[in-house]
């Protein structure tokens, strides 16, 4: 049997599977699946079944971060629901099984797109082009549940979810950078002052994007499955279309932009940035009119998170590999943003 990976006490937690997890009374293997960079996914093998264990990071939790419990609740809520996702079966809060509260889920394998496209998987224009709109559809069947009828109610907060969400990032920066970033700063005070009202309140994912979806491998308009719901609360449902923007790159956007996990979507087929707004709002009938406020939200989220993780990693407090690049990432991510709001039609978001 393979070494099992950090992060995971087998003893104890092999004996909560064969307590709590249909067939998880047998012997189990753990592998860390990649990807994750913050919460930590694993890939647990016995018995011929396959399951999925989430757990937070191994040090320098932020407060609010990281709630085993929200996910699993929100997993359970969408369970008999027509939104894609795992189906959860267990969760541990006791932190003596193993270290941090961990909650078990299906397996859910899928083609997930990260830097490029699978050999022999959508390679044709209208491929693509259904990958784009199933992606917008989701997220529109997301938006269109009744948290109410789901059990959600008390999940979060939707009155002032904008001002919570610049407020509460911006305690999440003081608590996670390891330098100043004027840049940063300006962005906390720009949004500030450039909140939109928002409309009625959805089910929030918090990290809707391409590589959290697992598309059917003989099926490019089929989503199998969306993940990593760590940060899914009751909010705007635009911020989660900002947040989709902010990974998706177009054939227009100069080089350096469609590098890495953004190339992909820079191929003929993919749908423009403008054209994934204009399906969302002509299949969710929501008023999109304020989509630069989002898209920056998100980048200043994305450059928080992304310095949370780098702390980590010079704390020596990860799992896996390539945290090293990520010294650069919160400034480039800074500034990205300062750039769409400059250029924003919103004279707060400019100014």
């Amino acid at each position: 049997m393979s070494e099992t990976p950090p992060g995971i006490d087998p003893g104890p937690v092999g004996r909560f599977f064969a307590g709590h997890v249909p067939g998880g009374d047998v012997p189990l293997s753990f592998e860390l699946i990649s990807g994750g960079r913050s919460n930590l996914t694993y890939l647990v093998r016995g018995g011929g079944r396959e399951w999925v264990l989430r757990r937070p990071p191994l040090g320098h939790v932020l407060p609010t971060a990281h709630d085993m419990s929200r996910e699993h609740r929100v997993l359970a809520a969408l369970a008999d629901t027509d939104v894609p996702a795992p189906r959860p079966f267990a969760l541990c809060e006791d932190t003596e099984v193993n270290g941090a509260p961990f909650y078990v889920m299906s397996h859910c394998p899928g083609v997930v797109l990260h830097e490029a496209l699978p050999e022999g998987f959508a390679e044709d224009s209208a491929s693509r082009r259904r990958i784009s709109l199933v992606l917008v559809d989701t997220l529109v069947r997301l938006h269109a549940v009744d948290w109410r009828a789901v059990g959600l109610e008390g999940f979060g907060r939707p009155e002032g979810y904008l001002e919570r969400q610049v407020r509460r990032w911006s305690q999440q920066w003081e608590r996670s950078k390891t330098r100043e970033l004027a840049e940063v700063d300006e962005l906390i005070r720009r949004l500030g002052q450039a909140l939109p009202e928002s409309g009625a309140a959805t089910i929030v994912h918090g990290d809707y994007r391409l590589g959290n979806i697992a598309l059917a491998p003989d099926d490019t308009g089929r989503v199998r499955a969306i993940f990593d719901w760590e940060m899914s609360t009751l909010g705007d449902p635009l911020a989660d279309l900002g947040y989709s923007l902010i990974y998706w790159a177009q054939e227009s956007d100069p080089p350096e932009m469609r590098t890495g996990f953004m190339n992909v979507t820079a191929q003929r087929g993919f749908l423009s940035r403008a054209e994934l707004v204009e399906t969302y709002a002509k299949r969710s009938g929501r008023d999109v009119a304020a989509v630069d406020f989002y898209t920056v939200l998100a980048l200043y989220k994305l450059a928080v998170i992304s310095e949370g993780i780098y702390a980590r990693y010079l704390k020596g407090k990860t799992v896996g590999e390539g945290f090293e690049n990520y010294t650069d990432q919160a400034p480039h991510l800074a500034r990205r943003a300062l750039a769409i709001a400059d250029a924003s039609l919103d004279p707060a978001l400019r100014s």
